[in-house]
């Protein structure tokens, strides 16, 4: 059995680069958000209201559900906990000088 290294867990777990391109966006977001969600005082009706969000879909958020949400749900939900979204697109392909 040949043993494979990958750069993260997402590009182990999915089947194409594209895949991983996703669950790694997706990744960030939900933790930069439960971050937020956490730094806020109140409990999570609060929370969940102030997000837009039933308080079952706001749990799927904090135990880490990535599989339940999508890129743009988590940008949304991004944008109602007031974090601002930036798009970082690298090159792959040229090495680092």
């Amino acid at each position: 059995m040949k043993s494979e290294t990958f750069i993260s867990v997402w590009d182990a777990l999915a089947e194409t680069e594209q895949e991983a391109a996703n669950l790694k966006a997706r990744s960030a977001l939900l933790q930069a958000i439960s971050k937020q969600v956490h730094a806020w005082a109140g409990t999570q009706d609060k929370a969940a209201k102030r997000l837009g969000l039933t308080r079952p879909r706001l749990n799927d958020l904090l135990n880490g559900k990535l599989n339940k949400f999508s890129l743009d749900a988590l940008v949304n939900i991004a944008a109602s906990a007031r974090l601002t979204v930036e798009i970082r697109v690298r090159n792959q392909s040229k090495k680092a000088a």
